[in-house]
């Protein structure tokens, strides 16, 4: 190794050391013309010997726009509790001029590339978090409710299907007077998370604030009613007064709240552990 390679070493070693986290940018699927990447970011130590939980987030904006910026905190924050995370790029109308059928398709292509690429990434297949706010947690919780709008090029034999779900304020109603209806239409019988719920849905926390224009707080409380039917959990935490998007990094007070609860929720599942306890800023 040369001098100027050692540098580049050193100094991306202080880098990682500095921020606690390590990035990486990743090609995951060419479709068409269309190149899609995900950031990856782990801890600061990789031991190599061990398996890390991930965590998978889906940027929010309608099916129409929004960019991976959006969970860019939480990734950060998460990788430093001990999570390999991932924010994914989906096509959407107004840069692919696509519907929200692709969209789904390419989250459901992103988990899979993740659990194919397992090793690489030093992942535990057995513990992907799937996580999105608005329209990006409608593919959060439909890569593992809806069955259909599989990309054709994906390898069907590994499963899309995350261990656990953290929603928020999720577009989870398609039917008629839900959100996006008009571009679904009946199509949402096969589309919807609402409509789809089945036995064996992953554990799911749903974050949701009460004055939330496009999701009403009732239609919340009905999918966790329709989770303990069948059988699923589903922690749902309403915030009084708060409206759509609540949760963002802009809005610190609630989004420290909303990351919080999400911490707890994930060690009630056995996938971090309480310490260390890690500022969040």
């Amino acid at each position: 190794m040369n001098i100027k390679q050692t540098l580049t070493h050193l100094i991306l070693f202080l880098f990682v050391y500095c921020i606690g986290y390590a990035q990486e940018n990743v090609l995951f699927k060419q479709i068409d013309s269309t190149n899609l990447f995900m950031e990856v970011y782990q801890p600061k130590t990789i031991d190599t010997a061990k398996k890390y939980p991930a965590m998978v987030f889906f940027f929010g904006g309608g099916w129409n726009g929004g960019s991976i910026e959006q969970f860019e905190p939480h990734a950060k924050y998460f990788s430093e509790r001990g999570l390999v995370c991932f924010l994914v790029d989906y096509r959407v109308a107004k840069r692919q001029q696509t519907t929200p059928f692709e969209s789904l398709k390419d989250a459901k292509s992103s988990i899979r590339f993740i659990r194919e690429n397992a090793e690489k990434f030093h992942i535990d297949t057995s513990k992907i978090v799937a996580a999105g706010g608005s329209a990006g947690g409608h593919l959060a919780a439909a890569t593992a409710i809806i069955e259909g709008y599989n990309e054709n090029s994906d390898n069907m034999s590994i499963s899309c299907i995350p261990n656990a779900l953290v929603l928020f304020n999720p577009v989870i109603d398609n039917g008629p007077g839900g959100y996006g209806y008009e571009r679904i239409g009946e199509n949402y019988k096969s589309f919807s998370p609402l409509h789809n719920i089945k036995t064996g849905v992953p554990p799911t926390i749903l974050f949701l604030g009460t004055n939330d224009q496009l999701i009403p707080a009732e239609t919340a409380k009905y999918y966790q009613k329709i989770m303990e039917i069948v059988k699923s959990r589903c922690d749902l935490h309403l915030y009084e007064g708060q409206e759509h998007g609540f949760f963002n990094y802009k809005n610190f007070k609630y989004y420290k709240k909303t990351v919080s609860e999400t911490d707890l929720f994930l060690q009630s599942l056995g996938y971090i552990n309480k310490e260390p306890i890690i500022e969040i800023k």
